[in-house]
């Protein structure tokens, strides 16, 4: 990670608060498993036709 990433994120916790960020740092991880899960769901809903 760069210093000027760095520096925004303490900046914005400052601003914010840690758990704000905590939550937005969660959904974006918890949106790439929820996106993984539905393409497996398609799958295999494709494939039982």
């Amino acid at each position: 990670m760069d210093s000027a990433f760095i520096e925004e994120a303490a900046k914005q916790i400052g601003n914010v608060g840690f758990p704000a960020v905590l939550a937005i740092y969660l959904l974006i991880r918890f949106e790439k498993k929820i996106d993984e899960l539905i393409e497996l769901i398609k799958e295999k809903n494709d494939s039982g036709d």
